[in-house]
């Protein structure tokens, strides 16, 4: 209930504010930490929460670490436990960022455009600058697409652990985040 709350409160917000703030909560997130050993420790969480500001270029999204669904159950109880991500008492990851080349965007015409992405990633507490490039499509709809892709290092957020150490799980697991707004 807390959730449609606050969805209908930013879409109320969004409409009042000319549209400039756009949300989702359907954005997509990929983990993939696969190795030559394991092809199992991939994940995808569709319920991520983001949000485009057309006009400051800000950029965020959040998505909660149980949502994260794995194939392999095992692996998913390993991903939530506290020598991984914690979910219990890190529930969410957070990213908070801005559009860099923002004025190289143009959200009122149709196109595809590149940008250049930066801000901070904060998992279990910890927050760490990320830069990657992103795609940004304007549909002749008006509908914004976003897709990133980029790398973490798992022990730069306290994530350690025998299966990292053995080669199972890559220890620079990529993420991909897609949106459409």
């Amino acid at each position: 209930m807390k959730k449609v709350i606050l969805f209908v409160s930013v879409a109320l917000i969004s409409v009042f504010s000319y549209a400039q703030k756009k949300t989702t909560t359907s954005a997509v997130i990929n983990f993939d930490a696969t190795t030559p050993l394991d092809e199992y420790p991939k994940a995808e969480n569709k319920t991520a929460v983001a949000m485009l500001n057309t006009k400051k270029g800000e950029l965020s999204f959040e998505a909660t670490i149980k949502n994260f669904s794995f194939t392999n159950p095992v692996i998913q109880d390993h991903f939530n436990g506290e020598k991984w991500m914690n979910s219990d008492k890190f529930p969410t990851a957070v990213f908070k960022g801005k559009i860099n080349n923002a004025s190289a965007v143009d959200f009122s015409k149709a196109g595809t455009y590149s940008a250049e992405i930066s801000g901070d990633l904060s998992i279990k507490g910890i927050a760490k600058p990320v830069s990657t490039k992103a795609d940004i499509v304007v549909g002749a709809d008006g509908v914004i697409s976003t897709t990133a892709m980029f790398n973490i290092t798992l022990a730069d957020y306290g994530i350690e652990g025998g299966a990292i150490k053995a080669g199972k799980v890559d220890d620079t697991p990529s993420i991909s985040v897609s949106a459409k707004f």
